[in-house]
């Protein structure tokens, strides 16, 4: 059996808002007397939009009426309708997801956009969906070897180092191409990011927003910066003072990613690294050519195995409306009242594998729950089970009874129960769960779902046609 879903990504950054629709093709890749394997065996991108500038109102607000505009004559232009979209991601980046309104604006967007879009954010999860949708995660599957990919926009870059489907490591700095904003014919500096002042202060330059440029060359000992934090961020040469400056969140913490040979760049700057070295410089309103001229000549190229990527400047939107969504329906039990659900914490929840008896569970969900209370306040909250493996009825019996026990914070205030199982148990416990739930409670209950504690999921209402529901596992939200 096979079924199509419409898949939407939407990258909101820095510099530059754009949006792809794929086309995802689900099967059973089970044979007929197999439990069913469900997997999404085909993406294939059917639309790509315009590129626009990030529309912002006073500098500090994101424009949402500008974006929802843009997003719905994408919609028209692509003969499609909201409702015609059954999963997807928001991501707004950069400096961007740090502006006043972010966060009511991809909440909004999310719903404006179609019931089931996924809304996420944050500089884990875009460096990971960018190195896959650049396509450094298919030559890491292809050659069998480790890879970093540096995302290069207009506020920051967001490195993600993959073996194959295995995230390693993630990093991210505040270096990119709209940091530095210039008139392109008066040669003017209009903006400088705050982070750039303080390195310009250090630095000794003299440079501020109002300054009339006569060349290129007084920006030269802030490229060299940039650059060589980019270098010592994958194990080229020796960490520089301007090294914590530039942090974001944080850098590779992983030893191992220094001796990874493969590189590749995606981005606005990375697309700017393939262009004619001949081009004005400042033809962008900014310092993004100078900077892609500056690492195209970098000691990266020299001591590091550079892959050219299938995309640049796209790659996040692409990583977003294709590689940001699993599924969950062999085996999974849920009431179809409680869907869809959005940005859920996780909790893992291991289990002794030799036991098998859940000892305990109902005080550790108690604990656990308890970290995500805030002002008396509990949120939903997905349990995640990890070493139920080959359960008996009577194990069975014992998990759900201690799931109900230790959920009782979230039953009173009628929060649908949401179990995730690394097994392919969802069913059977799911019916468990059932009979030990008030009746007619709301619960879901899915497996064959990989994830962490401090992930969160959103799970979508089935595809048409079929019990399969579409999954989002997502590393980092809004903080």
């Amino acid at each position: 059996m096979e079924s199509v879903v419409l898949s939407v990504g939407i990258d909101i950054g820095t510099s530059t808002t754009q949006l792809i629709l794929s086309r995802l093709t689900i099967q059973n890749k089970a044979s007929l007397f197999s439990i069913p394997n469900i997997v999404i065996a085909k993406k294939e991108m059917i639309y790509q939009s315009d590129i626009i500038f990030t529309p912002l109102s006073h500098g500090y607000q994101i424009d949402y009426a500008a974006i929802a505009r843009f997003v719905g004559q994408q919609y028209m232009l692509a003969g499609v309708s909201k409702q015609s979209i059954g999963v997807g991601a928001i991501i707004i980046t950069g400096e961007t997801a740090r502006k006043e309104n972010a966060d009511r604006v991809v909440q909004a967007l999310s719903h404006d956009a179609g019931d089931f879009v996924v809304a996420t954010a944050g500089p884990d999860l875009e460096g990971i969906l960018a190195a896959r949708g650049s396509g450094a995660g298919r030559v890491s599957l292809e050659r069998k070897v480790p890879i970093i990919n540096l995302d290069i926009g207009g506020g920051t870059t967001n490195l993600a180092a993959l073996d194959g489907d295995q995230i390693l490591d993630t990093a991210c700095f505040d270096i990119g191409g709209r940091l530095i904003k210039i008139d392109p014919m008066t040669l003017q500096i209009s903006y400088i990011a705050p982070k750039i002042q303080q390195l310009i202060h250090q630095l000794k330059l003299n440079l501020f927003e109002g300054t009339i440029l006569r060349s290129a060359e007084p920006l030269n000992p802030i490229l060299d910066v940039l650059v060589q934090v980019l270098e010592s961020s994958i194990g080229i040469g020796e960490r520089t003072r301007f090294f914590d400056l530039l942090v974001t969140n944080h850098c590779f913490t992983q030893r191992d990613t220094d001796q990874i040979r493969s590189i590749s760049f995606s981005g606005g700057v990375a697309d700017c690294m393939m262009q004619s070295e001949n081009r004005q410089p400042f033809v962008y309103g900014d310092i993004g050519l100078l900077l892609g001229k500056r690492l195209r000549h970098s000691k990266i190229y020299r001591y590091k195995q550079v892959v050219p990527p299938q995309e640049t400047i796209r790659a996040t939107v692409v990583g977003a409306g294709s590689y940001s969504i699993t599924v969950s329906g062999s085996t999974i039990s849920y009431t179809p009242d409680v869907l869809p659900v959005r940005n859920v914490p996780i909790i893992k929840l291991p289990i002794e594998p030799m036991s098998g008896n859940a000892l305990g569970l109902a005080d550790q969900i108690k604990s656990c729950l308890e970290i995500f209370r805030s002002q008396g306040e509990l949120p939903n909250v997905a349990l995640y089970i990890v070493g139920l493996k080959s359960p008996s009825f009577n194990q069975l019996q014992h998990c759900a009874r201690e799931i109900v026990a230790g959920t009782h914070a979230l039953l009173d205030h009628n929060l649908p129960l949401i179990v995730i199982t690394e097994e392919d148990i969802a069913k059977a416990l799911g019916h468990s769960l059932f009979y030990n739930l008030p009746k007619n409670y709301s619960y879901i209950c899915i497996d064959r779902i990989n994830a962490n504690h401090g992930d969160y999921i959103d799970i979508g209402t089935p595809v048409p046609n079929t019990t399969v529901l579409p999954v989002s596992v997502k590393t980092l939200v809004f903080n």
